[in-house]
């Protein structure tokens, strides 16, 4: 299943919220944290390790969904006098907060990623820190991992610099209200900028071969004093944005693959029957797939908002799988070194207040920028962090999927044996009666079943039954009506 972010707003439904709370048992979340982490979070946020170089002077922004308020990232975009672009980009400084070995430390580890629910949020570190201390909110002076990334006209990464340095964010945006300001051509030029960058970037993505998938996500949105689901496709400015996140973890990879010590987000290219099945669901969903256009081309002229291209979309992730963590020493070169989709080597290093392993590619970069020797708590700490993220990131994935399931169960509970309007996004090779269906309304996406012993159409347009809605097993099954 896609990647599907949801968000629930309002008091809705006390068995619901029941069915979340036995989930995180079930995954064996650690939702609260120990007394001696809290403890040594409220310290840190109140003598945090400063750094002596102050870039407060930067007029930096952020941008992120409107309820967040663990901001990893703060940016803020200018032209260069001889031509080209200068980005700065400002990551926070965890590490300015958490000592290695303490109880925040050993917590992290234990939780590896932020986890998001539809009922809250079990933050990868103390709401002191992640929400307040280390989070760049607007007008608040913090630490930052400031990198500075010197563009060429087209957009090229010709220097990369990071250092610690004091930053002060000017704005929090989000991305709804930047998209209306650019499109409305009243942004200032920092801002107006980030689509000029954006483009550029999403041009040499192209070039180089590149993917990012803009997959309709499911959100829950309140409707009637309850609450239902929705689709919702990325806004531009979204991609934008993430392709100066995207440019600065390929930074941060080319920094390390050079001083020789790192560790790397990689991605395996795709087997040749993956694509082959693409092709076959391109048929059946009657996209024109070329032989000559790369899969990349097809996926960027596809329209999100269309129910056919926004199921071969999600047919799409299943290239995606696979993903994992590469560590390299000794001056090496790793094997894969490249992430299949980014068409680069690629690190996460953007995200640390939500991410274990970001922390640890930031000080990676650090000591790769300043020609200095890797801290030694990083050293003796990479060997164990792919498995560490594998684990965690499997966790993040089952509760997202599982957290899908059983709202949807909920929503349709009372409404077995009613039919409904939906496309054939998935049938199972190996089982043709066996597939999954992307309804149009309610914004559901589940199992379906043909008892009829006739093999499912993959890409038509059917109708279909609701025969199982059960919260109690997280489940949803139809057949054709």
């Amino acid at each position: 299943m896609p990647r599907r972010r949801m968000h629930m707003t309002g008091a809705d439904g006390a068995a619901l919220r029941a069915a979340l709370r036995e989930l995180r048992t079930k995954l064996d979340v650690p939702e609260e944290f120990g007394a001696e982490a809290l403890a040594e979070a409220e310290r840190a946020a109140g003598d945090p390790r400063l750094p002596e170089l102050d870039a407060t002077d930067l007029p930096l922004f952020t941008v992120d969904p409107p309820a967040s308020v663990d901001l990893d990232q703060a940016v803020h975009l200018a032209k260069r006098s001889g031509g080209g672009y200068r980005v700065h980009y400002a990551i926070a400084d965890v590490a300015a907060f958490v000592s290695p070995g303490g109880a925040l430390d050993t917590a992290a580890h234990q939780r590896v990623s932020t986890l998001y629910f539809p009922d809250e949020k079990v933050p990868l570190h103390p709401p002191a820190l992640s929400e307040d201390a280390a989070s760049l909110l607007p007008d608040r002076t913090r630490p930052a991992l400031l990198w500075r990334l010197d563009l060429d006209a087209d957009g090229r990464v010709e220097a990369t610099d990071v250092r610690r340095a004091l930053v002060r964010s000017r704005a929090k945006l989000d991305y709804a209200g930047v998209q209306r300001a650019i499109d409305s051509g009243t942004a200032e030029e920092p801002l107006a900028l980030l689509r000029e960058v954006g483009r550029l970037r999403e041009a040499l993505e192209r070039e180089r071969g590149g993917i990012s998938l803009n997959v309709p996500e499911q959100e829950i949105v309140e409707h009637d004093g309850g609450y239902r689901l929705v689709y919702r496709a990325p806004l531009p400015a979204e991609g934008w944005n993430a392709q100066v996140s995207l440019m600065t973890g390929m930074a941060a990879a080319d920094l390390m693959l050079a001083a020789g010590t790192g560790i790397l987000r990689t991605l395996p290219t795709a087997p040749d029957g993956a694509v082959g099945r693409l092709r076959r669901a391109a048929r059946a969903l009657r996209i024109d797939w070329p032989h000559h256009v790369p899969y990349a081309e097809l996926v960027r002229s596809l329209d999100p908002h269309r129910p056919d291209h926004a199921a071969f979309l999600q047919e799409c992730t299943a290239l995606l799988r696979g993903a994992g963590y590469t560590v390299f020493t000794g001056g090496y070169t790793p094997d894969p070194v490249v992430h299949a989709a980014v068409a680069a080597p690629y690190a996460h290093c953007t995200a640390p207040l939500r991410r274990l392993v970001d922390r640890y590619a930031g000080e990676l970069c650090l000591a790769a920028a300043a020609g200095a020797g890797v801290p030694e708590w990083v050293v003796s700490a990479l060997a164990a962090l792919p498995k560490e993220m594998a684990e965690g990131t499997r966790r993040a994935n089952t509760a997202e999927r599982e957290s899908v399931d059983l709202v949807e169960a909920a929503l349709l509970k009372d409404r077995v044996g009613d039919t409904f309007e939906a496309t054939v996004i998935e049938v199972r090779d190996r089982e043709p009666l066996v597939g999954t269906v992307h309804l149009e309304d309610p914004a559901v996406v589940g199992r379906v079943e043909s008892p009829a012993g006739r093999p499912l159409p993959l890409g038509a347009r059917i109708r279909v039954r609701l025969t199982q809605a059960d919260p109690g097993t997280a489940k949803v099954l139809f057949a054709p009506a």
